[in-house]
């Protein structure tokens, strides 16, 4: 299995698996417009047993997005740059 992410807009990523769209990637800003963390969320609500690895839960936060990446198996240099704070 091979996870890329595609950029949408700032702070916004699909996330593709084998090149099918299965998760977003976002980065949480709250109403004072305060960066906080990134968010990986499966886009369709699935079994424990149905979820493609490395998915335990329907969400996972992560204070970074190099960090989101990391667990998805990315390596920076093949996502769209961005800064990761």
């Amino acid at each position: 299995m091979t996870y890329t992410v595609q950029q949408l807009a700032p702070g916004s990523y699909d996330v593709l698996l084998d090149g099918a769209v299965v998760a977003s990637l976002v980065r949480e800003v709250d109403r004072g417009g305060t960066a906080r963390e990134w968010l990986v969320d499966l886009l369709n609500e699935l079994s424990p047993a149905e979820r493609p690895e490395p998915f335990t839960a329907q969400q996972h936060a992560f204070d970074t997005r190099a960090e989101a990446l990391e667990w998805l198996g990315i390596e920076e240099s093949d996502a769209n740059s961005e800064p990761t704070g």
